[in-house]
């Protein structure tokens, strides 16, 4: 979610430092992050707290390997709804966000109304949730699904400019 201009936090080049290597390695302690951004370990910590608590840094999380958990099949989808209203689009998003084989939801102009990414065992998987999900749904118009069939590049990490940039 984006806030708009007035309410972005100031990010000074401490904190870039600091977010450019969490990005790159979010387990480092706080010892190790101090010494790699060239700041006092007390500093650092509130630095981090403080970007945790303006929600610059929303969460840490281990990014796993779908294939080495047994979710081979990259399903990228195509929604359109037939009502757009903005009661609707919510709904969607709010029952979509639900589905625990999709880890990415978009919602996109022009086009589709979204764009979901999902992870799934393989392609009987992927057809038992596009059931549960879309065609029980009287508002899905259309559902388009593509499958990667290789992933070129997959990365977490955000630019980040510095303030005024």
């Amino acid at each position: 979610m984006s806030q708009p201009l007035s309410v972005l936090p100031a990010l000074d080049d401490l904190d870039l430092r600091i977010l450019e290597q969490m990005q790159a390695d979010s387990s480092l302690t706080n010892q190790e992050l101090a010494s790699r951004v060239h700041a006092s370990a007390p500093t650092c910590l509130r630095r981090v707290r403080r970007l945790v608590q303006e929600g610059v840094i929303e969460k840490q999380v281990a990014v796993l390997n779908p294939v080495k958990v047994g979710n081979s099949l990259t399903a990228i989808i195509e929604i359109t709804l037939d009502v757009q209203t903005a009661e609707q689009l919510d709904a969607f998003e709010a029952s979509i966000a639900s589905v625990a084989e999709v880890t990415q939801c978009y919602r996109v102009s022009p086009g589709p109304d979204f764009i979901v990414i999902m992870q799934v065992r393989d392609m009987p998987a992927y057809h038992a949730v596009a059931h549960r999900v879309f065609t029980s749904q009287a508002n899905v118009r259309n559902v388009r699904t593509f499958f990667s069939v290789h992933r070129a590049k997959f990365d977490t990490r955000t630019v980040i400019s510095p303030s005024g940039a």
